[in-house]
């Protein structure tokens, strides 16, 4: 077993030489393997004349090097492997959440500066720093695999970030049905809303599986349909036949070309969509959604949310982050109009789950004319608790015929509901 303290003193010293030699670990792999091979030898060598502990196997430690300066050192591993859902990052500490909701420690012993340097490398093949001008930063890594959400100081007392892993394999409201996320039934009526130009919202905390979900509504649109999708940072990778992704892109240095959430989604109107998707709703671009419904457009979007009406509320209060002067009720009124139905997800707390963790549809719920100020609501598919059967609550959405006239001949909404028949 290594020492710490010498696999940290030959680190630096590789990393010195190869700034002062100018080289890069990705295009000059046999010139650092020697430099590595060199610098563990001039470990070697002092330890011989005491000034240091000797190393028990040098081959060894000119691999864990190796891998340090030319990939992501411990974490490569972890970034490898597809079963890890998210790894955290807490100055020398790793920790990470694997795909059956277990959260682990790293069992190799890292240090603060050897996990900022993954971090550069990760941001490396982005357009996106963290520096001390830009300390907190968002970007797509692992070849459009990850997100990664970084802090340094002064923002935080020490590194901290985050690595999401999402998946690219394309999801279908049949492989939510496969994984236990909906039934045939719901996942079908799913489908017949998709066919026209409704307003759907997706709900549930972090973690519960809100973009797979998106993903799946995606994928049921009709290819006929003009998409344009809005993200912060890109996540949804579903095939459009006709559309497009946009993603926001941070200030320079300068603090200009800033493009945010808002503009684009203010951008994308003015390119004939059919159905706009903004992948995570958390400030003034919802006011733009509203913009969306008067354009006739259908949209889809992603919010965090306790339950699906405290989603319809959470909209409104970011619409209102906008500062268009607006009064809450009028932003509440054509959200009311707008918004046909929500989807609301839950998941299982981390670490309290032994055979993997349950990600799963608690409630779709209609939103229908207000009888009041606030919004009025009608639960179409509910499910009691985790692990309960999601059931149809015998009621019809209030747009049903405007929905079955979108539908092939010969289905009907009624016995998709009852499960008589099914699109999927």
């Amino acid at each position: 077993m290594t020492t710490p303290v010498a696999y940290e003193d030959i680190r630096r010293d590789v990393i010195a030489q190869l700034e002062r030699d100018r080289l890069d670990p990705d295009q000059d792999r046999d010139s650092v393997r020697q430099l590595v091979m060199s610098a563990v030898d001039a470990y070697q060598r002092r330890a011989h004349l005491g000034e240091s502990r000797a190393l028990a196997n040098p081959s060894e430690m000119a691999d864990r090097v190796l891998t340090s300066v030319t990939s992501f050192g411990p974490l490569s591993g972890l970034l490898a492997r597809d079963d890890i859902e998210e790894i955290f990052i807490e100055g020398g500490r790793v920790t990470y959440l694997d795909a059956a909701g277990r959260l682990q420690g790293l069992r190799v012993p890292t240090t603060e500066d050897e996990n900022r340097q993954v971090i550069d490398r990760l941001l490396a093949t982005t357009q996106r720093t963290l520096d001390s001008r830009s300390p907190l930063v968002q970007a797509r890594v692992l070849d459009g695999t990850a997100r990664l959400t970084a802090a340094q100081s002064p923002i935080a007392d020490t590194l901290s970030a985050t690595i999401r892993r999402h998946r690219v394999a394309r999801e279908s409201l049949g492989s939510m049905v496969d994984r236990g996320s909906l039934t045939r039934e719901a996942a079908g009526f799913l489908w017949a809303l998709m066919q026209t130009r409704s307003g759907l919202v997706v709900s549930g905390p972090p973690g519960a599986g809100k973009t797979s979900m998106l993903s799946a509504l995606m994928s049921s649109i009709p290819s006929a349909h003009c998409v344009r999708c809005c993200e912060e940072i890109r996540e949804l990778h579903v095939p459009l036949t006709h559309g497009a992704y946009y993603e926001a892109r941070p200030p320079a240095l300068d603090g200009t070309g800033e493009i945010d959430l808002r503009g684009l989604v203010k951008f994308t109107l003015a390119m004939r969509p059919d159905f706009i998707v903004v992948g995570e709703v958390r400030g003034a671009e919802a006011f733009e959604l509203t913009r969306a419904v008067n354009a006739g457009c259908g949209f889809g979007c992603t919010v965090h949310a306790n339950s699906a009406r405290d989603a319809l509320h959470a909209l409104v209060n970011a619409a209102l982050m906008a500062g268009e002067n607006v009064r809450d009720e009028v932003v509440r009124r054509v959200f009311a109009s707008a918004i046909d139905v929500v989807v609301h997800l839950d998941r299982d707390e981390v670490g309290r789950v032994d055979d993997g963790l349950r990600r799963q549809t608690m409630e779709i719920l209609a939103v229908v004319p207000a009888m009041t100020d606030d919004f009025s609501t009608e639960p179409i598919f509910v499910r009691s608790h985790l692990g309960a059967p999601l059931q149809w609550t015998g009621a019809l959405p209030p747009d049903a015929d405007r929905i079955e006239r979108a539908l092939p001949d010969g289905l009907r909404l009624q016995a998709i509901l009852e499960g008589r028949v099914s699109p999927l």
